[in-house]
């Protein structure tokens, strides 16, 4: 008798021992994201021209550094034309744009000079800007992390006086 009321207590105290264990909780977490599409514009210093500082960013320098209508120029510019009152300087540099979560099957890129300037001509890819309004540089554009080569032309007229030349060019790239 005391061996069954000791195994009653033993089969008892092991029925309670789940009772007195931790205590579980459980719940869901849903989670959800809209997903949106999108695009980056990157500037990349071409092989052929001026190393761009900042290469890689979309906030980098073109550099000329000194030139002239006649003598040597820097490694990376040349001299596309000289003619009866000015002359020209070029470099190419590659503007390069990838896409995202997009169904875009190209963009199209513009360009605005940020600053009024009316003594230089300045032209991207053959197209003139100013700061009037944007200039259609492409309308097709290919995505791709290579970018595409552009040239960038100042046409500088022999009656400038000589002395530094700065201006800021924005570029827009639009999803189409």
């Amino acid at each position: 008798m005391k061996k069954a009321t000791l195994l009653m207590v033993i089969v008892a105290g092991m029925l309670l021992v789940p009772a007195l264990s931790a205590q579980t909780a459980s719940g869901a977490l849903t989670v959800t994201a809209n997903v949106q599409g999108t695009i980056n514009l990157t500037f990349i210093s071409d092989a052929g021209g001026v190393a761009l500082t900042g290469s890689g960013t979309n906030a980098a320098t073109l550099a000329f550094g000194n030139v002239s209508a006649f003598g040597a120029l820097p490694a990376g510019v040349s001299r596309p034309s000289v003619t009866a009152n000015n002359f020209t300087v070029r470099s190419p540099f590659d503007v390069a744009v990838v896409k995202s979560n997009s169904a875009s099957a190209n963009f199209t890129l513009t360009a605005q000079l940020q600053n009024a300037d009316a003594t230089n001509t300045w032209t991207v890819g053959g197209v003139v800007i100013t700061n009037a309004s944007a200039s259609n540089i492409t309308a097709t554009g290919a995505y791709g992390a290579a970018g595409a080569a552009y040239n960038m032309d100042l046409t500088i007229p022999f009656a400038f006086a000589g002395g530094a030349i700065s201006n800021t060019v924005n570029f827009t790239a639009t999803a189409n």
